[in-house]
């Protein structure tokens, strides 16, 4: 069985709908002194963080991980959960006195989103815990806390770990000299398409030599599908057709996890692409991250549907 290490944050989302449009209620001239206030119509709290949320589709497409992350004594009934889903918490470091990451998370009509995230405990040194794991087929570092994600791609070049370095929504906290090394490393680097064009302008390269950076480049672009970049040539991968689209959050873990699927099955990049982009379409139609499901077999049906091909 393949072994996948899945850094990142476990966390309770707190979800929130805004009836409205952010963009009705912002004034761009008045932005230096925003004060506003979204009246929200629906909360929600359920288990989220990009590990968390990563891990459990790994497990609803037969594939077991080990998550990386730290959290708080407040985490019993998450670790439960997880651990029904057969997930390994063994590397996981709980802090007493301090309380589980926390994402608050507000949608508007237009699928657009602000969070406040609350990243946790701090734990020096933590990312050295990776050696305890023998041969480990595959990484991802997605987003946590900064210092131990740059950690993360240091061991991992170190020790020769294939990686896909996601930063995510944390982008904009690294500086071209902490990027540059992390991408270079890596096997697979992801975002969507506002997060990749920070990274090409913090390091001051065009999205061409971005691609060159790293061994596959890989950018999502919700409704519209996903590109998928490597030597040199670009692949363009169609979106799943969604059932509803209830609510976008926790859509890009589950398209990492497909895309780790593909990866890991040897599958040409374009079918690994197409593969992620359904995973992902499953959380869009329900509220919340971890509460939709699938059988391979139901997965294989809908691939057909959409893509015309056998999984």
């Amino acid at each position: 069985m393949s072994k996948i290490l899945v850094s990142g944050s476990l966390a309770y989302d707190r979800i929130m709908d805004f009836p409205g449009r952010f963009g009705d209620h912002i004034l761009p001239n008045k932005i230096h002194i925003l004060n506003v206030c979204f009246v929200v119509k629906g909360l929600k709290e359920s288990f989220g963080g990009t590990a968390g949320n990563i891990a459990y589709n790994l497990s609803l497409l037969r594939e077991r991980s080990t998550i990386l992350s730290v959290v708080g004594e407040d985490f019993t009934k998450y670790k439960n959960w997880l651990k029904s889903k057969k997930i390994d918490l063994s590397l996981v470091k709980k802090v007493r006195g301090h309380l589980t990451a926390t994402a608050q998370i507000i949608t508007d009509q237009d699928d657009n989103q602000l969070t406040a995230f609350y990243g946790g405990p701090v734990v020096k040194n933590y990312p050295t815990i990776v050696r305890k794991v023998k041969q480990p087929n595959l990484a991802i570092i997605s987003p946590d806390d900064k210092t131990r994600m740059l950690e993360y791609a240091k061991i991992y070049r170190r020790i020769k770990v294939p990686y896909i370095f996601d930063p995510g929504q944390v982008t904009p906290l690294f500086s071209a000299v902490e990027l540059k090394p992390a991408v270079k490393g890596s096997k697979v680097l992801i975002g969507n398409d506002y997060e990749i064009q920070l990274i090409s302008r913090r390091l001051r390269v065009n999205q061409k030599r971005l691609a060159q950076l790293t061994q596959i480049l890989v950018i999502t672009k919700g409704s519209q599908g996903s590109e998928i970049y490597h030597q040199g040539k670009k692949i363009k991968i169609p979106p799943a057709k969604p059932q509803n689209t209830c609510d976008p959050t926790g859509a890009g873990d589950a398209y990492r996890a497909g895309l780790i699927k593909g990866l890991l099955m040897g599958w040409p990049l374009a079918k690994a692409g197409r593969l992620a982009g359904l995973v992902a379409v499953y959380t869009v139609e329900k509220y919340g991250t971890q509460t939709h499901s699938f059988t391979w077999s139901e997965l294989g049906k809908r691939y057909r549907e959409n893509f015309k091909e056998k999984l």
